[in-house]
């Protein structure tokens, strides 16, 4: 398949090129309560063909790209054909000049994992047993799931020597949980785990569990007012996001940011937890073939490190990162039963939970969230929180526990005060 995109890009003419071929096997399982509803194992060989127009305008130099997908089953007409419309395509595109990553021909890497050594179809088999150890409730129980175990190859190729490759194994899948006592509710929740992570798996049910079963319960709103908030679960990588999404080269080149290397991303009032990060390697080499490396982010508040793509780093004059799908958070020092000593509003479930990385404004109406006010924990739903990182980030506390999702590691709970609360 490469040779013969190769073949086509040197008849059309097309000097700069970039090339991820991607061969995956993947073992599916479909269910339907507990019941197997369908098995499916597949075989697919894509190719994504960048292509790159180096033109001037004026006095602007510039090197458009655009992208297609290049199927087996196309004939090498066919393949010159979406190729010369994609190098058109890109003559259309003026971004600022910039050359493609340099490599070379490197060794086959295989990326370490717990899965590796099983089948495919041995993974999806002990994700399934994993997934419903924890459904033996009549009231609450899993309605339908998903799971899916890959592996996959990528070789990536460019036209300044780019030649690496890597093979990886992976599960996802996602659940519905569903309570039929009292209110009809369900619970939408999805996984994935590059290690045998069946134990994440199955508190992860476990709290979808209790979590729809508290929301058939839950009919009223909080009253409005300002909260000691608790965001739990995914949504403390919602959160942190906006540390990431700032410190990205394609963020500040344009100025969106106005992160630096040394700055204080936390701000200097922070009363409690400072911020650490760890932007995480899960593969060897990015899709324009750079070398990923662990890199720490956010030390102690502080911007250890701007991170992205090629093209962004080289406007900037830095080293590129590559772009990461992971991160991590190391554990804050306070349990989750010593932050629910006090007072506090702990939103498990969002109907839709933004972090705006321009402004710093967060918030989402609240599907469930349980509320203590000093006596009593009560289910509560409806409403909306509204806060800004630039106020919340004083007087964030991390909990001790921590959760594996599925592109993060960290605290399982972050703590913040006098969050507004807009409800009953």
């Amino acid at each position: 398949m490469v040779d013969r995109i190769l073949d086509a890009l040197k008849k059309c003419g097309i000097d700069t090129w970039q090339i991820v071929v991607t061969e995956e096997e993947s073992a599916e399982l479909f269910f339907i309560k507990k019941e197997l509803d369908m098995q499916r194992c597949q075989k697919v060989k894509t190719a994504d063909v960048a292509v790159f127009c180096e033109f001037t305008e004026g006095e602007n130099h510039c090197l458009g790209t655009a992208s297609v997908q290049v199927q087996e089953s196309l004939t090498d007409e066919e393949i010159c054909k979406l190729l010369q419309d994609a190098y058109y395509a890109a003559g259309f595109v003026k971004n600022k000049y910039y050359e493609l990553y340099k490599g070379t021909k490197e060794e086959f890497v295989e990326v370490a994992s717990t899965l590796t050594e099983k089948s495919l179809t041995e993974i999806v088999q002990g994700f399934a047993k994993a997934l419903f150890a924890e459904d033996h409730r009549e009231d609450v129980f899993l309605n339908s799931a998903e799971i899916f175990a890959y592996r996959y190859v990528n070789h990536i190729l460019n036209s300044r020597g780019v030649d690496v490759a890597y093979r990886k194994s992976r599960v996802q899948g996602e659940f519905v949980v569903q309570c039929i006592d009292g209110q009809d509710v369900e619970t939408y929740q999805n996984f994935a785990y590059d290690n045998w992570n069946t134990d994440a798996l199955r508190e992860k049910v476990r709290a979808a569990i209790e979590m729809t079963s508290a929301r058939a319960k839950a009919v009223s709103a909080p009253a409005a007012g300002e909260y000691r908030v608790i965001l739990s679960g995914s949504y403390v990588e919602d959160f942190l996001s906006y540390y990431i999404s700032r410190a990205s080269s394609s963020m500040i080149y344009p100025k969106y940011s106005t992160f630096s290397v040394g700055c204080d991303v936390q701000g200097s009032e922070t009363a409690k937890d400072r911020i650490n990060l760890t932007m995480k390697a899960s593969v060897p080499y990015s899709d324009e073939g750079i070398p990923m490396k662990d890199k720490e982010l956010v030390k102690d508040g502080k911007l250890e490190l701007i991170h992205g793509g090629n093209r962004f780093a080289q406007y900037l004059g830095i080293e590129p990162t590559g772009v990461f799908q992971r991160c991590y958070a190391p554990a804050g020092k306070i349990s989750l039963e010593e932050l629910k000593a006090e007072p506090y509003l702990e939103v498990v479930n969002f109907s839709d939970f933004q972090m705006d990385s321009f402004t710093g404004h967060f918030g989402g109406e609240i599907r469930l969230a349980f509320l203590y006010d000093g006596e009593k924990v009560t289910p509560v739903t409806g409403g909306s929180i509204n806060g800004n990182i630039f106020e919340a980030q004083k007087t964030l506390v991390f909990s001790k526990e921590m959760q594996v999702e599925k592109s993060f590691e960290g605290p399982k709970a972050v703590c913040m005060d006098k969050v507004s609360v807009a409800g009953a």
